[in-house]
């Protein structure tokens, strides 16, 4: 019997929702509402393309030159984007995870990430997939089982989707004031605030032309303390990406630099607790002590969508 390259695959079903989570990376790899895919996904008998639904952990987005001090030690990380001579999204996308079906909605993905050269620690990690009625929740923890303090910071990678062959078309607000300024390595090198600037997104207005593999901060949140990026079609099928106080970030992707026929097909929304190249600048990394842990929650609210189907 052959193994699917992702692993073990977990269904996840709850009334018109549909998700499949895999072994590999503890991958969202489908989403759908009604039979329509929500995120673009990738094939059961494919390797993960482009970091569709991969969780970002221990760190998201890039170090540069993948060396880090931390606790008095400088630590070289492998460089897996070694074209810019970056180490890129954490060290457990690639892993396998253990899992469990709680219910016919519910899945926890376990692993132990133990401790390696450049990342000298110990981390059992668990990310809870939930469907809800409106819609999917992701909620990660992060427990240091090591004896040491460990640097964290945790993203994820879901492209979503509202039916059009092209994002160009689709309305798209960020509650972001400042975006980072990017090198050629998609390192940052300084900040602005997006007011006056194509990336000023704060108000709903089409995406267009615009090419964005952008960091976006300063976001502006709701009374229930998210903060809520909306995507909606020019026939009014509309997706929200809400992410809680943990993450203060979030990496919008338009995907032109995908290969041809998978380019600005979906949108790229990353929701991130930490800036690139955090574990050299120390920004929003978080320092766990031997026994603690780190929660954060982030999900996908489809409510819009089926009132427009």
């Amino acid at each position: 019997m052959s193994v699917a390259p992702s692993g073990r695959q977990h269904r996840l079903r709850l009334g018109d929702q549909e998700a499949v989570v895999t072994e590999v990376g503890a991958t969202l790899r489908s989403y759908r509402l009604g039979g329509r895919h929500v995120v673009d996904g990738f094939a059961e008998n494919e390797m993960c393309p482009g970091c569709r639904g991969q969780l970002l952990l221990p760190w998201p987005n890039r170090i540069g030159d993948g060396r880090y001090p931390f606790g008095g030690t400088q630590h070289q990380l492998p460089l897996n984007e070694p074209e810019a001579g970056n180490s890129i999204h954490g060290l457990t996308r690639w892993a396998a995870w253990e899992g469990e079906l709680a219910s016919p909605g519910r899945v926890e993905m376990r692993h132990r990430l133990l401790a390696q050269p450049g990342y000298p620690h110990c981390l059992e990690l668990t990310a809870v997939y939930a469907l809800e009625e409106p819609g999917l929740r992701v909620s990660l923890t992060a427990l240091n089982v090591g004896a040491a303090p460990a640097p964290f910071a945790a993203g994820a990678h879901p492209y979503l989707r509202v039916g059009t062959p092209t994002i160009d078309a689709c309305r798209l607000q960020i509650p972001a004031a400042t975006a980072l300024r990017a090198g050629h390595r998609g390192l940052p090198d300084g900040r602005m605030p997006v007011a006056g600037t194509r990336l000023d997104f704060r108000e709903a207005r089409p995406i267009g032309d615009a090419r964005l593999d952008t960091s976006f901060t300063d976001l502006a949140r709701d009374p229930d303390g998210l903060a809520r990026v909306r995507m909606e079609s020019p026939d009014g099928r509309r997706l929200v990406l809400w992410c809680d106080g943990a993450h203060g970030w979030l990496q919008i992707y338009s995907g032109d630099t995908l290969p041809a026929g998978e380019r600005r097909r979906a949108l790229a929304v990353e929701p991130m607790t930490a800036p690139p190249n955090a574990f050299r600048s120390g920004e929003d990394v978080v320092t766990l002590e031997p026994g603690q842990a780190f929660q954060a929650s982030w999900g996908v609210d489809v409510s819009s969508l089926r009132r427009a189907r």
